[in-house]
Order: structure tokens, then C-alpha cells, then sequence
């Protein structure tokens, strides 16, 4: 793995005067200020459209591009909008938090109005998306038919043929709800043009794209009720177990998540075709693909559905090496991350080692008691974070740290709790890993208030996001400079070369 670093921010937290983080101005000024840091890579969280609790883990598709996302003075350059129209329906959170509920009750309005536009003139190049993207009819028409059903999860629909998949069911409905299909499929394509402009200039200013793929999907998703056979569901298309892992650092009562569980016998016999289509969707939007849960591979946590917490799983056996292997026979391009978090045995080391994928080591984990992530236990194979979307900011992370802990971390490290912020940067910048990724807050200094999730709660996360001005040039220098000591400058290699060069 070539010697680089990359900051983790998730599109949601990028600024912009809409409510939300979007692919427009303020995402092509954040590659600028990427290129500008001597950053090589951009970590992004799922950009799926988000179901229960706003989680970008529990997404309507698999495939599909969150409409939010959609930039509206975009739109309004194509003169789908009008300026008026923007501030018609603009919402009214502050700046640096996402309040989804009012963005669901003012922006699909919004985009309505856009698609009766577009769809005049796009409605030719909307047929040949949908026909170049099998997955863009079935989640048009779940989309259409959540609206149809009162918002309603597909397994509580009343009509059974539907809820079934039957074919003659989707064919009547894809009649009835037609005028709510296209508009859902034309929100992808619009989508899928904002994604594709930025990441051709994202491209072209040297910085790749870092994808997360969670693990599972949403039980309430197109994916699952399109193709319920590769799912462990019982005979009303109910979980008859769940995922989720066992109590931990971040619950004492486990991560009860509620994603069905795999019928990996079926998708065996299928040649893992749900997975291969999965990862070339994700391989067409990124240059990396980070795996989110990894460990499920070789065995996973399986809990009873209906128990209100998730200590009482057991461990099931996952694909392993199989379905590794046959991920890279058929895309030897793609690039992998394995997040290889949690509780771990003997297995998924060996299953990580023998993958060859890199694997990740979390500065904020490393100085607890128990702790395998201290920097001289890094190997280049790997990818140093200072800590997570799970994780506290730095800051954060030294303010509630316990005493012990953080004693700790100051001996290690040679200095005091006054030091501490800086030689943890430090650390993590010099490790031996190919990689090295701090989230924008941790470079901006920020405490907990700005941190993205916090595993186990309900409420008050996917919210952060930046303020206008935070990401100055000033800023940028600084870390080109820190990029350029320990060795991430993404063009230093290069340079030498060109140096090195004989003349003439």
C-alpha cells in the first residue's frame, strides 16, 4: 500500500445553505482543500437514501444515491429551479446540525418540481439509465409504494401479492404508481450525473474516493424485498434472527442493529451473484471500497428477532475466504479495506491476513487495557485511524477518557494531558501503516459535540456538519507541511524521481 493519508468526512457534514451536505460547490471546495493538504483520499460513509433513525446504515437501497444529496443550485443552473423556488422550501435548522425530519417535509417537494422539469427532456436518457441499472426499477417502484402504503415497512403491506413480489402484482402497480416511478428513478439519475461531475474532478485533482459498504442491509430496503430468497426470513417474509454484536466497549447489553441475516446457503448456490452485483455497483462510485464489519465474514452474531437486547446472539458461520476469493477473481481493479473492529479470534485475523486486504488500527482503542493497536505493533498492510464514525473526536476522546487510560497514553507517548492532542497526531502520522486517516474534526481540534455516531443510542446522531470557512488555507498548509515530514506527501515520490532524472 503506497504511503498516503486521507481525512474521513461524511457528505451529510460538508456545509452548504440547503440544510445538508450535497455533491455541489462546497464538495468540489473540499477536494480543492484535500489536493491543497496533501491528501491522496476522501473517507465517505454510505451515501444511500436513509430509512429508520436517519442511519446511513439502514438504507432504502443498496444501490441508490440519497436525494438529499442532490444539489439544488445544480438543478437551478440546468433551470429545473428557480432561485425563488430554493428559498421557498429552504429549512430552517442551524447551520452546523441536520434536522432530517424538516428536510423530509420540504425537500421532495422541492425536487418534485425539478423532476416535472427534467423529465420533458431527460425522459430518454432516464430509459437508458434504468435499462444500463437493473436495480433502478425495483427501488422506483419500493420507493412509489411506501408512499402508496403510508410510509409503511414492505412487510406490513397489505396487499400480499406485493408485499410477495409477484410478478403480476409489480406489473399492476408499476401502471398504477407510474407518474411516483419515474420520479423516484429520476432522482437517481440526477443523483448519479452530480456524482459522477464530482468525482471526474476529484479524479483529475488526485484524490480518491473511499466507499463504506456496510455489511448488511436495511430489513425495510428494496434489496430485501426484491430478492428475499438470499435472506434468512421466515414465512412472512419476517427475520427469523438479526444482526448485531455482543456486549462491548460501547454497550454493555450489545449493538441489537435488526439488519435480516444472510441465507448464505442460498447465495452459495447462486455463486455469491447478490454480492458480485452489490460490489460492482459500489466499485462504479469508488476508487477504494472500505467493508464495513468484516468479522461477519468468518463468523457472525445472530440474535432471535423480537429480544429486546442482543445479548442472547450465538455465532454463526460466515462465507470466509470463499467469497473473498471470488470478489477479487472478478474485480482485480477494485481496492478493499477490512474493517476488522470488535472482538476478534483467531479466525478473522487469519481470514484478514489471508484476504490480503488491509486491515485497520484505531489510535483511540490503542491505550485501553487490552489494547492491540499501539503504534509499534503497525504494519505497513494497514490503515491507522485516530478513530472512527464510532468513535469520539480526539478531543473528545482525551476529555472522558479514565484515568488510567489516559496515564497510559501519556507515557507511551512521552508527555502530558496538555501534550497529549498533539502527540497522538503525531503518532498516527509516523505509524508504518500505508495509511493514515483522521476525521476533519480531529484537524480542527473539535470535542464531542461534533462527533458522528455514538454506537448503542438512538437519537442525536448523523447531525455534525461543518461550518462555512473551517477548512482555510492556512489550515491546508499546515497539514501539507505534516503530510510532507512523515512521508504522505502524495507527489513526493514522484518529485524525486523527476529529480533523479538524467538530463538531456
Amino acid at each position: 500500500m503506497e504511503r498516503s493519508a486521507g481525512i474521513l468526512l461524511p457528505v451529510f457534514s460538508l456545509p452548504s445553505p440547503h440544510g445538508i451536505g450535497t455533491l455541489g460547490r462546497k464538495a468540489y471546495d473540499f477536494i480543492d482543500f484535500l489536493a491543497a493538504a496533501g491528501q491522496k483520499w476522501w473517507q465517505i460513509l454510505p451515501i444511500g437514501p436513509t430509512g429508520y433513525g436517519d442511519s446511513p446504515y439502514q438504507s432504502f437501497s443498496t444501490y441508490a444515491g440519497n436525494p438529499y444529496f442532490i444539489d439544488l443550485d445544480l438543478l437551478e443552473g440546468e433551470g429545473l429551479l428557480t432561485k425563488e423556488e430554493i428559498a421557498r422550501f429552504e429549512p430552517e435548522a442551524p447551520a452546523d446540525r441536520i434536522d432530517y425530519q424538516e428536510l423530509f417535509q420540504k425537500r421532495f417537494a422541492l425536487l418534485r418540481l425539478a423532476a416535472r422539469r427534467g423529465l420533458a427532456r431527460d425522459r430518454a436518457q432516464l430509459d437508458r439509465f434504468s435499462e444500463q441499472n437493473a436495480w433502478v426499477r425495483d427501488y422506483a417502484l419500493f420507493m412509489a409504494l411506501k408512499d402508496h402504503f403510508g410510509g409503511a415497512a414492505w412487510s406490513c403491506w397489505p396487499d400480499a401479492d406485493i408485499r410477495r413480489h409477484r410478478p403480476q402484482a409489480v406489473e399492476r402497480y408499476r401502471k398504477l404508481l407510474e407518474e411516483d416511478c419515474l420520479f423516484y428513478a429520476y432522482l437517481q439519475l440526477l443523483f448519479t450525473r452530480q456524482w459522477d461531475d464530482l468525482h471526474t474532478y476529484a479524479r483529475g485533482r488526485g484524490i480518491g474516493i473511499i466507499g463504506d459498504l456496510p455489511i448488511y442491509v436495511a430489513p425495510d430496503s428494496a434489496d430485501v424485498w426484491a430478492e428475499p430468497q438470499f435472506f434468512d426470513l421466515d414465512a412472512d417474509f419476517l427475520p427469523r434472527e438479526v444482526a448485531g454484536v455482543p456486549p462491548d466497549a460501547f454497550s454493555d447489553l450489545g449493538q441489537l442493529w435488526g439488519n435480516p441475516l444472510y441465507n448464505w446457503d442460498r447465495m452459495r448456490a447462486d455463486g455469491y451473484g447478490w454480492w458480485i452485483r452489490r460490489v460492482d455497483g459500489a466499485g462504479k462510485r469508488f476508487d477504494r471500497i472500505r467493508i464495513d464489519h468484516f468479522r461477519a465474514f468468518h463468523d457472525y452474531w445472530a440474535i432471535p428477532n423480537g429480544l429486546p437486547d442482543a445479548r442472547k446472539g450465538r455465532w454463526k458461520k460466515g462465507p470466509g475466504l470463499e467469497l473473498v476469493r471470488i470478489l477479487q477473481n472478478w474485480f482485480p481493479q477494485l481496492s478493499f479495506i477490512a474493517e476488522d473492529l470488535g472482538d476478534l479470534n483467531d479466525g478473522v485475523r487469519k481470514l484478514v491476513k489471508d484476504s490480503g486486504w488491509p486491515g485497520m488500527k484505531v489510535m483511540e482503542f490503542a491505550f485501553s487495557p487490552g489494547g492491540e493497536f499501539l503504534p509499534h505493533e503497525h504494519r505497513p498492510n494497514a490503515v491507522c485511524y485516530i478513530g472512527t464514525h464510532d468513535n469520539d473526536t480526539l478531543q473528545g476522546w482525551i476529555d472522558s477518557a479514565g484515568r488510567k487510560e489516559r496515564a497510559f497514553a501519556e507515557k507511551y507517548l512521552g508527555t502530558t494531558r496538555r501534550g497529549l492532542f498533539g502527540a497522538v497526531m503525531r503518532s498516527g502520522l509516523s505509524s508504518v501503516c500505508g495509511l493514515f486517516i483522521a476525521q476533519m474534526q480531529d484537524y480542527l481540534g473539535l470535542g464531542s459535540e461534533a462527533r458522528i455516531n455514538s454506537p448503542g443510542t438512538d437519537s442525536g446522531n448523523w447531525v455534525f456538519r461543518l461550518s462555512p470557512g473551517q477548512c482555510t488555507p492556512a489550515l491546508a498548509e499546515r497539514l501539507c507541511g505534516l503530510m510532507r515530514l512523515y512521508g504522505r506527501f502524495p507527489y513526493e515520490k514522484k518529485e524525486k524521481k523527476e529529480d533523479a532524472a538524467p538530463a538531456g
